[in-house]
This record gives C-alpha cells, sequence and structure tokens, in this order.
C-alpha cells in the first residue's frame, strides 16, 4: 500500500477520559473523529502532547490508536505519535502502532536527558529500520531539550523514512529557514500555535494543530483561504480570532486549555489527567470569550 501524504490541517487531538480520569472514554472518541472529519480536516495527530500520551498506560496508549483509526475507517490519515524512554521501549511501540493500523508515525526522542545529535539519528535509525511506514520527527526542544540546527533537523531526512518533521520550536526564524532553503529531504510542518499562519504563509504543506481539534471548521477555512487560494487579505481577518485562540492555550496548560475549550463547546473529552489540573474559573472565562468572538457557539460556560 501507498502511504498516504500528509498535507493540510492535521488535528493533534486529545485522549478523552471518563469523570474521574481513570480510564479512557472510548465512545467520546468516536464521536470526535466524526465531528472533525465532518469540519474537513484533513489528519488526525492521537497520543502527542494534547493526547497525554506521557499519562497512559502501555495498554491504553495502543487502545487509543486502534480506536482511533477504526473510528477514521481511512476517510483521514491517522498519524500516531510515538513516546518512550528507550529505544527499545519506541521500537516496540512504533511495531504495535503500525501492525493497529496507523498510517504515519510521529516519533518524539527519549525526554528528560537530552540527546545529541548522533543519538538522535541512531534513535530514528533504530525505529525507522522496524517499520514501514513514514515518520514524522517532532521537533519539541522544551520538552526534551534535543535542540538541532535548521540544517541538522533538515539532515535528519537522510534516514529512511524520516519525511516530515513536527516544528515545535517556537522559533519562527528556524522554521522560516527549513521551509525556504533546505533540501527536499525532509518536509517541515509547523507545530506551534501561533505560528501557524506563519507557517502555511511560508510554504508549509501541513500544520499541526491542536486548537485545530477544538475549532476544525475555522482551522480549515484558514488554510483552504492561505494555501489554497492564496487570498492574503481574507486570510488575515480568519487568523485573527484564531491567533487569540492560540495565544491563550500557549499561556496555559495546554491540554487543559483544549480540554476547556472542548467542554464550553459542548463536546467534553473529560478532565486532563493528574497531576495536571483543569482550568480555573477566570482562565475558563477568558477561553469562552475568545471562542464566541471567532463566532463559536459556547454552551459550557
Amino acid at each position: 500500500m501507498t502511504a498516504p501524504a500528509l498535507r493540510g490541517i492535521l488535528a493533534a487531538v486529545t485522549t478523552p477520559f471518563t469523570a474521574d480520569g481513570s480510564a479512557v472514554d472510548e465512545p467520546v472518541i468516536r464521536s470526535q473523529v466524526d465531528r472533525l472529519v465532518a469540519a474537513g480536516i484533513h489528519g488526525l495527530v492521537p497520543t502527542g502532547t494534547t493526547g497525554e500520551f506521557t499519562a497512559l498506560t502501555p495498554v491504553e496508549y495502543r487502545r487509543v490508536i486502534e480506536l482511533y483509526v477504526q473510528a477514521a475507517a481511512g476517510r483521514v490519515p491517522v498519524v500516531a505519535g510515538v513516546g518512550a524512554l528507550t529505544t527499545a521501549d519506541a521500537v516496540a511501540l512504533a511495531v504495535d502502532l503500525e501492525a493497529l493500523g496507523a498510517d504515519a508515525l510521529m516519533v518524539v526522542p527519549p525526554f528528560y536527558d537530552p540527546l545529541d545529535l548522533p543519538a538522535v539519528t541512531a534513535f530514528l535509525t533504530a525505529v525507522s529500520a522496524a517499520v514501514s511506514l513514514p515518520i514524522v520527527y517532532y521537533n519539541v526542544p522544551g520538552a526534551t531539550g534535543v535542540r538541532l540546527t535548521a540544517a541538522e533537523l533538515a539532515g535528519l531526512g537522510a534516514i529512511e523514512r524520516v519525511d516530515y518533521l513536527k516544528d515545535t520550536s517556537g522559533d519562527a526564524v528556524a522554521l522560516a529557514d527549513l521551509l525556504a532553503s533546505r533540501g527536499p529531504d525532509i518536509k517541515a510542518f509547523n507545530g506551534w500555535d501561533t505560528l501557524t499562519f506563519i507557517g502555511i504563509a511560508s510554504g508549509a504543506e501541513a500544520s499541526v494543530w491542536g486548537a485545530a481539534g477544538l475549532v476544525p471548521d475555522l482551522a480549515v477555512e484558514l488554510w483552504e483561504t492561505l494555501a489554497e487560494k492564496g487570498d492574503l487579505a481574507r486570510a488575515r481577518e480568519l487568523w485573527r480570532p484564531l491567533w487569540a485562540i492560540s495565544d491563550f492555550l500557549e499561556s496555559v496548560n495546554y491540554v487543559a486549555g483544549i480540554k476547556a475549550g472542548l467542554e464550553l463547546i459542548g463536546h467534553p473529552a473529560g478532565p486532563p489527567r493528574l497531576p495536571v489540573r483543569p482550568l480555573d474559573g477566570a482562565q475558563r472565562t477568558r477561553l469562552a470569550g475568545l471562542l464566541a468572538a471567532a463566532g463559536v457557539p459556547v454552551v459550557g460556560a
């Protein structure tokens, strides 16, 4: 089978939990996928940061991917996040997620003890050798401590199957460098919410965006207006409320913000899993106002 090209708005989606946070709320995954696909989202990225992968048991992790693959049913690609603290665990997880039907893998390097470039290269090479899926390298130095230059990031494309990278560095200059001057071996996607407009306008072929799971219609409209139609003036208008929402989400715990937003718009996905705590009342009120200003009906304030 030919791997699907990854392009457009790839929604970084939540892992819904039951009200007490003790279990994955499986029916919500199915309804969430249907809502996003109906809105025109181009792909789904579960078990990333937004999906609270670090809070999942090994059994839950695999079950979440299985459910997302089943719910997507081939309508959009599922890019399964792979995160583990050892190479062996990452390889085992990648193999299992491919067997469960993922279309691609988004691989974050082991975190806590930052790796250097040779270690990152060896790690990605080991994962790549174990699977046949395209790999998105998840560049998130704020969480991993791995800080590579634009040239080093582009060089990862020489590793077989490492075809893409999600740049969540927040470094607009590095992103512009990757998009404007690097070779064809790897395609850079924006993964920093407040840089979404800049990334798409600069030629990123996709944006991995947690807020897209919250306001998918607006996210897809921005993509179509800016990337497909090239209507810069209209895209700027669309971006203003999206920037305000994105800026807010970057000012609070991201997962708590997304889950509060889903509750506010009537599509609850349960709480974040402890120790992450829900937004406080003032934060919820502010988010409700931003969503209403963007034209999104708020029903759970």
